[in-house]
């Protein structure tokens, strides 16, 4: 998997090849290119174990609004945006905070949990929905404050990568 990266505001290219839970990426930024594996486990929601070449590193992740991360690693924090180039239909940066807003699968999966109903008013980052895929549940969030219009699938329903899940207006 390939995807679009902005670390503290620099610009980045990183693929990910995961393996269990090994992982072998390649990080592209300002013509450097680093190479390596990595091995991450999920101590608790949001935290992460990660070994590389010997060196143990405790990260904590938290979601922020509009796909903004903020990333603890050691003690330095960073703001991670990420950006998948294969959902590019549109420039989604120029609909975050105006107009009609739609929850996509990132990946095929199954729902195995609607958060809101229709009708019901969220701020940016509210949970909307969870999604299993690969054995890992997502929480899919909204990225805009708004009102759900429509929700397209419901518990237990299977979904393709990049269907329409829910639309926030």
């Amino acid at each position: 998997m390939k995807v679009l990266v902005s670390i503290d505001g620099r610009p980045g290219e990183l693929e990910l090849h995961p393996n269990g839970q090994e992982w072998r990426l390649r990080y592209v930024a300002n013509g450097a290119t680093v190479e390596g594996s990595a091995s991450v486990v999920e101590t608790e929601p949001g935290r992460f174990s990660i070994l590389i070449e010997g060196r143990s590193y405790e990260t904590k992740v938290i979601a922020g609004p509009g796909g903004v991360f903020s990333v603890d690693l050691g003690g330095q924090s960073s703001a991670v945006e990420i950006r998948d180039p294969r959902s590019w239909a549109r420039d989604r940066r120029a609909g975050i905070g105006h107009g009609r807003q739609t929850i996509s699968a990132p990946m095929p999966g199954k729902v195995i949990g609607v958060l809101v109903r229709e009708g019901d008013r969220v701020e940016a980052g509210t949970g909307l929905m969870v999604v299993e895929a690969m054995k890992m549940q997502n929480e899919l969030k909204a990225a805009k404050a708004g009102v759900v219009v429509q929700i397209s699938a419901k518990k237990g329903d299977t979904v393709a990568a990049g269907e329409p899940l829910i639309v926030i207006e």
